[in-house]
């Protein structure tokens, strides 16, 4: 028997209450159960309603108007990002950079920070289980300035290997770039390590936080991140806004990202000055309503507690894995679940992961299927593709229990 998720310092019943695009048949008698909050998460009515609002009162473009609408929004908008860096534990809400997602991100750090700062044979120290976000980047500067790209690999458990880390370390790299959570995995890497280890061989860090931010308490502090990349919309709020956290003194060293309004302290027709942090990288009318309702997300992420929201998720974690052994033929791969997020990516001895999507789908529960923005780790462990639940705090142990039943159904269906 699972433990009672009551016994969890968490209100599930009510938090299900929040997110009325949960209550919905998405096929006559299927009731919608949502395992895919890795590739988005839904968003509770606290988030869509404070963005309803900001149109509704507020809605007015930002920092320049003196008027009281735009003084509304202006305040709203900084108002979020210091709600950002409150939950992250930024020293200044300046080192809190809007942009539009996790991917936007560590290209801005890429293209500012790494043209300005690598020359070729450079050496950028990357790992095997990245997201393309935190690959494709990297390899776009080796073709253009000639960098140097190595991996730390990833053992068959899932999990970083650390010994080869330190033998690359000692090929004097400029910067290591990692997951903190893997969204294939759900390995969660020892950060403030590989962090330390970093700072030790004289290299910067960045970290792509996508998976971790939304799932557990993150300190860039007490980590010593440098620069710490997150998505709003894989943490209850909207999509089309995302957060680089750097540490301040890099981010005013770097070039801007982009030219345009806003990012702008003076223009002549042939020379410009930047703005201040955090504006200097935020050219143009940002995405006003949309940080809003990040604002409202992390207010409502607050209000749970990302430690109850950690260990209820560790709950439904160990709880699926438990339940998903019992199924003949199934393979999860990444490691147990002490070392592991709210993800559980597997394949099915017989059936192409996108069938067992299907067949899912036809009984209402929603799971991810493909390489899931992460080729070759898919290579690496000789797969094409698999099939991936992920569990947020809106799901509980009986809709993983509905996921094996499906799960019966399709070994029923491919004998």
């Amino acid at each position: 028997m699972p433990e009672p998720e009551n016994a969890v310092q968490i209100d599930v019943k009510k938090i299900i209450q929040d997110f009325p695009v949960l209550d919905q048949e998405v096929h006559p008698g299927k009731k919608l159960i949502y395992l895919d909050s890795a590739a988005t998460s839904q968003k509770p009515v606290q988030v869509t309603g404070a963005m309803t609002d900001y149109y509704h009162r507020a809605n007015a473009n930002i920092h320049r108007g003196i008027h009281a609408l735009a003084e509304t929004a202006t305040d709203m908008y900084e108002g979020a990002r210091e709600k950002v860096a409150f939950l992250i534990n930024a020293a200044t809400p300046s080192e809190i950079i809007y942009t539009r997602n996790t991917t936007e991100s560590i290209n801005l750090v890429a293209s500012s920070w790494g043209r300005a700062g690598l020359k070729p044979g450079d050496l950028v120290i990357l790992t095997e289980m990245e997201h393309h976000s935190n690959l494709v980047p990297w390899q776009m500067l080796a073709e253009t300035i000639g960098i140097r790209l190595e991996f730390i690999p990833v053992s068959q458990d899932g999990l970083l290997d650390l010994q080869a880390y330190q033998l690359l370390l000692e090929e004097d790299p400029k910067l290591v770039a990692f997951m903190h959570m893997s969204n294939v995995l759900g390995t969660i890497n020892p950060a403030q390590k590989i962090i330390q280890l970093a700072h030790q061989a004289g290299a910067l860090t960045l970290v792509d936080g996508a998976q971790a931010v939304p799932h557990f308490p993150v300190d860039v502090q007490d980590l010593d991140a440098d620069f710490y990349a997150f998505s709003s919309h894989k943490m209850l709020g909207p999509t089309g806004i995302g957060i680089l956290y750097g540490k301040k003194h890099l981010l005013e060293a770097m070039p801007p990202y982009m030219g345009g309004g806003d990012m702008i302290k003076r223009v002549k027709l042939r020379s410009f000055a930047p703005n201040d942090l955090p504006h200097k990288f935020e050219a143009g009318t940002p995405a006003i309503a949309e940080a809003v309702g990040l604002g409202a997300a992390v207010d409502y992420l607050s209000a749970v507690g990302m430690h109850n929201v950690a260990a209820y998720e560790h709950h439904l974690t160990k709880y699926a894995l438990d339940r998903l052994a019992e199924v003949p033929g199934v393979w999860v791969f990444g490691p147990e679940a002490n070392q592991k997020g709210g993800v559980a990516s597997f394949t099915f001895e017989g059936v192409h992961p996108h069938d067992v999507s299907q067949i899912l789908d036809a009984e209402g529960i929603a799971v991810r299927a493909g390489h899931h923005c992460a080729m070759p780790l898919h290579e690496k462990f000789k797969i094409n593709a698999t099939s991936r639940a992920s569990f947020y705090i809106y799901n509980t142990t009986a809709e993983i229990d509905r996921l094996i039943d499906g799960l019966y159904s399709v070994k029923k269906i491919f004998g």
